[in-house]
């Protein structure tokens, strides 16, 4: 017998449809019931890769004596975070507000209007770790709203004022300064981990947006910047959260060795450090980062590109009931499927492989031994123990092929879209990775497509079906996604689509006192309407929507673009330098103002040698605009506008500020002008 969550096309809402809880989807039905039955709300927000969601569905949700107590006493709501960050967002500060801390799942106790009064995340089944149980947690809550209804219903109205959006890009302040982002970077560095890497303690999480903060630094002479980002990267890519078998990163690391994943597998997470590798290749031409780079985006394309073009969200943790199952290798699986006696000990000690295991009897494999380490102890020269530790590992992965695989979230999300789409046309033009654009092209032609309907951006698709208003984080990494594009294929179409989302997000999303709201004018009016600044595991949509308009008026010379740029980044930098990791891309975008950057437009046939030397050095301040002949075709660039060519040829223009150098028509002249400029 399924529940209501049976019509819903989310993996995360379908997991729950055979619950005996009497589930709704957000909604008006369920919205309308809990007010006219005077019930409280019990809202359940989680995700399809969640492992302690599947955890708490089985101990609680499955079991009908629970089940049949909630549907007595309460109207019950799952809500699939990804689907609506917004009310994902308020409750998550809710929750945070009430206890201190937050997570998935989330369990929040709502009044028949939709205001928390009561929260907190994974409930045990019985009481234990300082947690209650969940049917006592219930209990209680049925106690207050049955003996106390009018102090729990004050209780909600104050959280729920909590609850409205700061205006904090609406503070006044200054535009970013050098000493500003001189700041940031000695914090971070003083609360860098020299040892293992990385920021914080267990759980740790990878910071890409901050490595990648600290790579554009590196750019600009900052060695301290240099060095933390280069030890970063090292630190992660040597296994355990890396998949050195099958390419891709989870999560997070549980301990603060970058050992033992959490071992979901989040297309964010890959979107954002594929790109960072590749910045750090970049930079310091370290063969290993491209090496993770190119594995990262090549994971993606073989286990979560939908044939139409488009990214699924995640991979699960769990396998047949256990975490990390499908990833983690046993010394005598090694042994069987790794027949070459020097490869497997080669292997063996790389990884430092044992019977006991590193993580519950198993091997997590994560290299305890250096390429050069390895070739002094086996007499080998380093590139033979790459080549046969590469062979090792593709071995490795066909024979993991066959195990039961974790499941996947094949929902596409617009933003984590936006994300990957920039990673790969990246990857693309500074890789010369052919088949790299062509998944690019594919994934923009998919999005523009099917999840933009001739007058809105949607946020979610799922076998061929869209949904749900996209986010300004939707409209704003997508913005940032084509512009990426359309430097690596110079097709106008790119640049116009941003150009027409941008235009979107700028009239609909506006918030008079400065910056955006996450949501639309005509979005479902909630408790409180969100404008959430803070980067998390993502961008926040206000950081990217402050550098998509960075970007465009490069372009297009739109001052009204800059000047709202600018309005946000001066209200932010105060915050971003003294909280590096929560801002980091603010941090980015704030830099664009203080770098000088360029635009660089190139015109003409065979042009090959020119945008050759554009894309040799990663310029993270520059834009480029191209097009296959003079005058550019329609809905180009202004930047492209009255660009003749020089002699007929093929030709170069080095501007800034739309005041360009004399043209040029050779690759070495163009290097000239850009290491001059």
């Amino acid at each position: 017998m399924t529940n209501r969550l049976a019509h819903s096309n989310s993996p995360y809402l379908l997991q729950h449809k055979d619950n005996p809880v009497d589930w709704y989807p957000w909604g008006a039905e369920a919205l309308t019931r809990a007010m006219t039955e005077d019930k409280p709300i019990f809202l359940s927000i989680g995700y399809a890769a969640c492992h302690w969601c599947h955890v708490m569905e089985h101990e609680s949700f499955e079991d009908p004596a629970v089940a049949a107590y909630m549907n007595e006493h309460f109207v019950n709501i799952k809500v699939d975070r990804e689907e609506r960050p917004d009310i994902d967002g308020i409750y998550m500060g809710a929750v945070v507000a009430m206890t201190g801390s937050g997570g998935w799942p989330m369990s929040v106790f709502l009044t028949p209007e939709g205001e928390p009064f009561l929260g907190g995340t994974y409930f045990p089944p019985v009481a234990r770790h300082n947690l209650p149980s969940f049917m006592d947690a219930l209990r209680h809550v049925q106690r207050i709203w049955s003996e106390e209804c009018d102090k729990v219903i004050e209780n909600g109205r104050i959280i729920t004022q909590h609850l409205q959006p700061s205006s904090s890009t609406t503070a006044e302040g200054q535009m970013p300064t050098p000493d500003a982002l001189s700041q940031a970077v000695m914090a971070l560095a003083q609360a860098y981990d020299w040892r293992h890497g990385g920021w914080g303690q267990a759980p740790k999480f990878p910071q890409p947006m901050t490595i990648d903060f600290l790579l554009a630094r590196a750019t600009q002479g900052d060695q301290l910047a240099l060095d933390m980002a280069r030890h970063a990267l090292q630190s992660m890519a040597l296994g355990g959260m890396y998949d050195v078998v099958g390419g891709g990163f989870a999560r997070y690391s549980v301990d603060n060795y970058w050992r033992v994943p959490h071992f979901e597998k989040m297309l964010y997470d890959n979107a954002l450090l594929a790109r960072t590798y590749l910045h750090g290749y970049l930079v310091t031409r370290d063969e290993d980062m491209r090496q993770v780079c190119e594995r990262t985006l090549d994971f993606v394309a073989r286990e979560l590109r939908d044939a139409d073009g488009g990214f699924y969200s995640s991979l699960d943790a769990d396998s047949e009931g256990e975490e990390g199952k499908f990833y983690v290798w046993s010394s005598r699986e090694i042994e069987a499927e790794i027949q070459d006696g020097e490869s497997r000990a080669l292997l063996i000690a790389a990884y430092g492989v044992s019977e006991a295991g590193n993580f519950e009897g198993h091997n997590v494999l994560q290299r305890v031994k250096s390429d050069a380490e390895l070739a002094e102890q086996f007499g080998l020269d380093v590139a033979t123990v790459r080549a046969q530790l590469d062979s090792a590992h593709s071995t490795l992965l066909a024979a993991r092929g066959p195990r039961i695989r974790p499941g996947t979230d094949d929902k596409v999300l617009t933003a984590w879209n936006g994300l990957m789409l920039i990673a790969y046309a990246e990857a693309a033009r500074y890789l010369k990775r052919s088949d790299y654009l062509q998944i690019a092209q594919a994934n923009a032609d998919f999005l523009l497509r099917e999840l933009h309907d001739g007058s809105r951006l949607l946020r979610s698709w799922r076998a061929g079906q869209a949904a749900h208003n996209a986010y300004l984080e939707d409209y704003a990494a997508l913005t940032l996604g084509l512009l990426a594009l359309y430097q690596s294929d110079g097709d106008v179409r790119w640049y116009a689509a941003a150009e027409k989302l941008a235009a979107e997000f700028t009239q609909h999303f506006a918030d008079p006192a400065g910056g955006f709201f996450d949501t639309r004018d005509d979005h479902e009016a909630l408790i409180a309407r969100p404008k959430d600044q803070q980067d998390n595991a993502t961008p926040s949509g206000n950081s990217l929507a402050a550098l998509a308009l960075l970007q465009l008026h490069a372009y297009s010379g739109n001052s009204a673009w800059y000047e709202t740029a600018s309005r946000m980044l001066a209200g932010m930098q105060a915050t971003a330098a003294r909280y590096p990791t929560a801002f980091a891309q603010w941090l980015h975008a704030s830099s664009w103002p203080l770098a000088g950057g360029r635009e660089i437009a190139i015109l003409g046939e065979d042009a090959d040698a020119l945008t050759e030397t554009l894309w040799s050095t990663w310029r993270p301040f520059d834009v480029a605009a191209i097009a296959a002949a003079s005058p550019a075709p329609a809905g180009s660039p202004a930047l492209l506008n009255e660009r003749p060519l020089k002699d007929g040829k093929a030709s170069a223009y080095v501007c800034r500020n739309f005041a360009c150098q004399l043209p040029v028509n050779t690759a070495g002249e163009l290097a000239s002008q850009l290491a001059a400029s």
